[in-house]
């Protein structure tokens, strides 16, 4: 495991109790809540211009820093809502790209250019994706090329507070909320009590054939369920055209003693490593830190029979030239399901304001 991985990996594992070094972070963590709530206040107070835009948009966020499954369940709204009729475009800040500027997202874009998670967004769901710093110039850019749009959902923009939105989930993890502190003693960009003024929440799962039944809600605020599956049928990195089963290769595997790591520079990779296990395949676990750009790659070396990665991985492994060119190298995809109710739910309030539009509002 890299050093920047293992250090990542022991800093959630601290966020996840209140131990000394909690204790040791707190006075900054205040200092952080004090700044936070001087934003919202400027926001709320119209200190600072909030972008309305002619669409509604449904904002998808977490509290706990780092990757919750935000991009996944991104996705599958975009997709549920695609079938019941809407037209929508995706907005995303485009993590780890080189420029601030807002541009559209082409399916041939390079990672550096637009970002990981946007380019893995457009090429699912193949819906206008627009990327910049503040998300409110990516989603006028994205409605000027693309007037079509009726409903824009901002991935990761729970805290873009610049952009207005009619609707707001929030996404959970396993982890829940940690500590329940701020940063940097804590995992939570914002305080627990935020989750008391979004519209609904989404509890990540993964492991399940189906959403599980939760309760209709938490207190006042709905709850719902999204769940992380593997696609059945997996790729060959340099040719999507070679395509196996995932049963066929647990099969391969007990047959020939292959040696398979799997490699995930994910928000949680221990969760890919997971499925790979309940599929049934035995798995060398390479964890790498969120967003890792393989330019310093672990894959280049080793005696193992195939390495497995993440779509998410694979659109910058793909473009280095090493990489995309060794036959070991197989793609799995990653899908969400989410529950019905959900989808309900939101095309409910997307069909109010189709009827009763009076605009975008602020968080």
């Amino acid at each position: 495991m890299p050093a920047d991985a293992r250090l990542e990996s022991a800093v959630v594992s601290a966020w996840q109790r209140r131990g000394w070094l909690a204790w040791l972070l707190a006075p900054l963590s205040v200092v952080y809540g004090v700044i936070l709530g001087a934003r919202r206040l400027a926001y709320a107070t119209g200190l600072i211009p909030v972008a309305r835009l002619p669409v509604p948009v449904v904002v998808i966020g977490n509290l706990y820093v780092g990757g919750t499954g935000k991009t996944p369940l991104t996705i599958a709204l975009v997709q549920a809502l695609r079938r019941r009729g809407w037209r929508p475009g995706v907005v995303s800040r485009g993590y780890g790209r080189t420029s601030s500027v807002a541009r559209i997202v082409a399916a041939d874009d390079l990672p550096v250019d637009v970002g990981d998670e946007p380019l893995v967004t457009a090429r699912a769901t193949t819906v206008p994706v627009a990327v910049g710093a503040a998300r409110s110039h990516a989603a006028q850019l994205l409605l000027a090329r693309h007037p079509e749009c009726n409903v824009l959902i901002a991935d990761d923009g729970l805290q873009h507070l610049r952009l207005a939105r009619d609707l707001e989930l929030a996404l959970l993890d396993d982890r829940g909320l940690g500590n329940g502190w701020l940063l940097p003693a804590g995992p939570l960009r914002e305080p627990a009590a935020r989750l008391r003024r979004v519209d609904a929440i989404v509890r990540h799962q993964s492991g399940s054939a189906a959403p599980t039944p939760m309760p209709t809600s938490a207190g006042d605020v709905p709850q719902f369920a999204m769940v992380s599956q593997l696609g059945e049928t997996i790729h060959r990195l340099g040719d999507r055209s070679q395509t196996l089963t995932l049963t066929e290769l647990v099969r391969r595997q007990r047959a020939a003693a292959l040696t398979i790591t799997a490699a995930a520079g994910i928000g949680v990779p221990q969760r890919f490593f997971g499925m790979l296990r309940a599929a049934g395949l035995a798995v060398v676990e390479l964890p790498l830190p969120d967003h890792y750009d393989f330019q310093d790659s672990p894959l280049s070396s080793g005696s193992t029979h195939l390495v497995l990665v993440t779509e998410k991985d694979a659109v910058k492994c793909e473009r280095i030239d090493a990489l995309r060119k060794d036959p070991r190298i197989w793609v799995v995809p990653l899908q969400a399901r989410i529950d019905d109710r959900l989808v309900d739910f939101v095309a409910a309030r997307l069909e109010q304001h189709r009827k009763s539009p009076h605009g975008s509002s602020a968080a």
